[in-house]
């Protein structure tokens, strides 16, 4: 057999298989499922025989894709396709060894078959088998589509998941006038496709060259003319169907007719482009209004225009809430329902009762001084004032938080004087045999 010395061998995984027969097919190069090879590799396996005989040579064939690569015996045994410099074939008492070179690459993501047909001398024993293998990604990504799905997004399709890296450029183009000239301010990745954002409006209808240069596939190809452009139109925003607000049709017939160089068309078609993204914006009206399709900077000057009296810090989906229901809050002002209504919609807290606060009085002939009796408010501040009671144990910033909700939604005349929260529960001193002293270190419970 042939022996190979080398400075180091490490072998981490070790499968044992049970050999069926005789010729063995062993050290193939590439390996049977391997994918992601090389389109140069070379194509290597060894013949060999465990028994007495040895391999015959002139019995042995090797085809890659149905085309014959080895013709043991031939002349010239390495066929022509497959006979580049590195090709070498070596034979021992028990091993054939096969390396083909191809002299033209294997293609991008070809699935490549390999037959080996062989036999031992005298014919005893034969090997007739094949097994795959997959060649690497060299395809360069394809830009198949875009399509404008507003007035500063463009989306493109790719026919395999593609990255924009820092260096990638998108040039827009308009192929007719006028027209805007938009630049690409961001690119963000998802999957197969690409989310353009411009720095401009689109002109709507208009039709616009957009080429891409430095994107990549997963596995590192750029894009490559003339898969690298393509035309889409410009973003139309929706309109009335019966809707007629056409600049040129509204000047005078002879003004139309006398402009032979198309200069006053131009100049018109200028101003309706102007003009039609300005009836969108005011189109769009009803969404801004809208507390549930509302873009958030929106949102906070809809709040404003309520009177907001609360400084939460709201996200987008509580602050559309609270536009919903501050108008009721502000009718329910000064009850006790709209306070228990109101804590419960900022923190979800359950008030369990909003009691009146009562001092503890002195009595006639029965309070003692410095016994039964402490000095309690007046009259008139005790009948206004008033406790919220909660069900659970606050932190600080929900104590903050209730107290300004309270001292809003309070009468005016009212006055709030605690809060009581649940006493948290000790635990028990119980006793221990040996160490316990009775009356002293000990709780009756």
């Amino acid at each position: 057999m042939t022996t190979l010395r080398l400075p180091a061998l490490y072998i981490d995984n070790a499968v044992t298989q049970e050999a069926v027969g005789t010729p063995a097919l062993l050290n193939r190069d590439p390996c049977p499922d391997e994918s992601g090879v090389p389109i140069e590799s070379r194509v290597a396996l060894e013949i060999l025989d465990t028994g007495p005989d040895g391999i015959d040579r002139s019995a042995t064939r090797v085809w890659v894709n149905d085309a014959l690569a080895f013709e043991g015996g031939g002349a010239p045994e390495l066929q022509l396709g497959y006979d580049g410099p590195e090709a070498l074939i070596t034979e021992t008492a028990d091993t054939l060894r096969v390396v083909l070179h191809p002299t033209v690459f294997f293609q991008s993501l070809q699935s490549v078959t390999v037959r080996v047909l062989s036999e031992t001398v005298g014919g005893a024993n034969t090997l007739d088998t094949h097994y795959s293998f997959e060649v690497e990604d060299r395809s360069a990504p394809k830009l198949l589509a875009a399509q404008a799905t507003d007035a500063f997004t463009v989306r493109l399709s790719f026919d395999e998941p593609v990255t924009a890296p820092a260096g990638a450029v998108f040039q827009l183009a308009p192929q007719s006038a006028p027209a805007v000239t938009s630049q690409v301010a961001s690119a963000t990745s998802a999957a197969s496709m690409l989310i353009l954002t411009l720095d401009k409006e689109m002109s709507p209808d208009v039709g616009y060259l957009l080429t891409v240069s430095g994107v990549l596939d997963a596995f590192g190809n750029l894009i490559l003319p003339p898969h690298d452009r393509v035309l889409f139109t410009g973003f139309r925003p929706a309109r009335p169907s019966d809707r007629r607000f056409h600049l040129w049709t509204m000047l005078p017939h002879h003004n139309r007719r006398d402009d032979q160089t198309g200069d006053l068309w131009r100049f018109i078609a200028s101003l309706q482009e102007v003009l039609d993204l300005m009836v969108a914006e005011v189109d769009r009206f009803p969404d801004i209004f809208d507390l549930e399709r509302a873009p958030e900077p929106f949102l906070d000057l809809i709040l404003q225009d309520l009177g907001n009296p609360f400084p939460f810090d709201l996200d987008a989906l509580s602050k559309r809430r609270l536009a919903a229901v501050l108008v009721e809050m502000y009718r329910q002002k000064g009850t006790a329902v709209g306070i228990e209504n109101a804590i419960r919609f900022f923190l979800d807290i359950d008030v369990e009762a909003i009691t009146p606060f009562t001092g503890t009085t002195l009595v006639l002939g029965e309070s003692e001084l410095g016994v039964d009796w402490e000095l309690g408010p007046s009259d008139s501040f005790a009948r206004y004032a008033f406790d919220v009671i909660v069900d659970q144990v606050l932190t600080d910033t929900q104590r903050s938080q209730l107290r300004a909700i309270v001292e809003y939604l309070k009468p005016a005349h009212t006055h709030f004087v605690d809060l009581v929260e649940p006493i948290p529960q000790g635990g028990f001193d119980h006793w221990v045999i040996g160490e316990s002293e009775l009356g002293w270190n000990t709780l009756l419970h």
